[in-house]
């Protein structure tokens, strides 16, 4: 087999911050080639907890200049992809006589710890909190924190009688696995050549350029690049130590955050940010229209980090943290479906994963041709690191065009209204759709949801209905278009259809997905 031609950047990983470097790479002129071991977003980044935010906690750790920057990324952010990110309203609630401690022996057994101000977080310091976050990064279209009576309206928001007074906030939502897929293909249509089931196995410098040895579907090969970048996440050490077999004075620090998900657990549209006896936070998020979000615990991922899952023993502790406040209390049961991503932080020397800094930092070897190192970072910043980052190798790259990702649309996100609009008109053009469907559609494609029915006017046009309303038509847009390969691929990161489908359903979409790979 022939050797494919020299590129300028040679990406290893296909998470978002890989996906994100990639895309404004290619955007600035650079030949860009991605090796993804697995399928995009496998990892970490289709297991977060599907916030844009700006990380309201961070500011006990005084991380003001994180929270700055992720408020504004945010506000970027949600104008640039409002198909699959959009505004959320968040309820805190407060009860004075709800006391706090600085562990419980779960918490001890998970390794969480409280912050500096020990037990529970007073009034005082919640206002000046929210007060801050509505105003560090500047001006902002989301509605602001007000006061709430809790014991008026929304049948309480589904919380105990005890809880009588809290506040209203704002952050974002969006779905994480379909933003890198989305990153990625706004890389290709710029010149960016995207490798998935790819690893490299090898990588050394000769001469001037790097040589990179990868493991594909189509055997191996041997590619040549003027920087290479490792951006394997939590993969970046064992990476580092050895396909490349280099050095970094920079450490990740391997951080599991499990979630669980449960049917929909309110009739209201909020998310709830729960305050816990050993000082952590949760979050109870609306998911999937039908289902509702509950995470995320804080543990050392001590495996490798495709070994992650959710514990019984982190699921038990998410229940039991959201049953001090749920009128309705829920059971293992309960849980349709649980994850846990691992979360590569830059090991800063913090004594808990809670307190490890959320920044993202890089390691440049020059020593010859260049290799960066990404250690850290979070999802809401990851376009303000994949520009940093480009812009760190610039000094290789002689005439390099300037960043340019900032408020550009991902492909879909081409409309200046709201998802609700989108979703009408998708509804009018195809009244066969519904609303459930049409709204889907509309969330995970845009207006790209358009190329995909194309002409039709009957459901039956768009092929066999594998369930959920997943079609043939959409199945071909998602091998052709997003790289997806098996029905894992498309249940549970191109969608969250995994959710509603049945066993035989699925073993009929796994037959198919089988029969038509290339």
């Amino acid at each position: 087999m022939a050797e494919p031609e020299r590129v300028d950047l040679f990406v290893i990983g296909g998470g978002v911050n890989g996906c994100g470097i990639a895309r404004d790479a290619a955007g600035r002129g650079l030949t860009v080639r991605l090796a993804e071991q697995g399928d995009l977003a496998q990892g970490t980044s289709s297991a977060s907890s599907k916030l844009f935010h700006g990380g309201l906690r961070y500011l006990e750790y005084f991380e003001f200049k994180l929270v700055r920057e992720a408020l504004a990324e945010r506000e970027a952010l949600l104008k640039a992809m409002p198909h699959i990110a959009f505004p959320m309203r968040f309820v805190l609630p407060y009860d004075p006589k709800m006391r706090f401690e600085k562990t419980t022996p779960t918490s001890r057994l998970l390794g969480l710890v409280a912050p500096w101000w020990k037990g529970r977080r007073p009034a005082w310091l919640i206002r000046l909190g929210l007060f801050l976050y509505d105003h560090l990064g500047g001006k902002s279209s989301l509605d602001g924190t007000k006061r709430l009576d809790l014991t008026k309206g929304k049948t309480r928001w589904g919380l105990k009688p005890g809880f009588r007074k809290g506040w209203e906030y704002s952050d974002g939502w969006v779905d994480d696995a379909r933003l890198v897929v989305l990153n990625a293909r706004d890389a290709a249509a710029r010149g960016a050549e995207v490798l998935t089931r790819t690893k490299v196995v090898g990588a050394a410098r000769v001469g001037d350029h790097w040589e990179i040895r990868t493991e594909g579907p189509e055997g191996p090969a041997t590619h040549h690049a003027r920087a290479l970048v490792n951006a394997a996440g939590p993969w970046v050490d064992q990476v580092l130590s050895g396909a490349v077999q280099g050095h970094s004075p920079a450490r990740v620090r391997l951080v599991r955050g499990s979630h669980i998900v449960t049917k929909r657990l309110f009739a209201h549209d909020r998310a709830l940010f729960l305050q816990g006896r050993d000082g952590r936070i949760i979050f109870l998020l609306p998911f999937e229209q039908e289902f509702t979000l509950i995470g995320t615990t804080e543990a050392a991922q001590e495996a490798s980090p495709e070994k992650a899952q959710c514990t019984e023993a982190e699921r038990d502790y998410l229940i039991a943290f959201a049953n001090e406040y749920l009128e309705q209390p829920i059971a293992a049961d309960d849980v349709v479906w649980s994850f846990a991503g691992v979360r590569p932080l830059y090991d800063d020397g913090s004594t808990s994963a809670t307190a490890a800094s959320r920044e993202y930092v890089f390691h440049l070897d020059a020593e010859g041709a260049p290799l960066l190192n990404v250690y850290g970072g979070k999802i809401t910043t990851y376009r303000r690191l994949s520009e940093a980052a480009v812009d760190k190798l610039a000094p290789y790259f002689p005439g390099l065009k300037p960043g340019w990702t900032a408020g550009v649309p991902l492909p879909g996100g081409d409309f200046g209204y709201g998802a609700r609009a989108l979703t009408e008109r998708l509804r009018i053009r195809y009244p066969f759709l519904g609303e459930a469907r049409a709204l889907r559609m509309a969330h995970a494609y845009g207006t790209e949801a358009f190329d995909i029915l194309g002409d039709v006017r009957r459901a039956p046009e768009l092929g066999r209905d594998f369930g959920g309303g997943l079609t043939e038509a959409e199945l071909r847009w998602l091998r052709t278009r997003e790289w997806a390969q098996t029905a894992e691929d498309v249940l549970w990161r191109r969608s969250k259809l995994g959710l509603r489908l049945r066993a035989e359903e699925v073993a009929a979409l796994a037959a198919f997905m089988a029969q038509e790979a290339p």
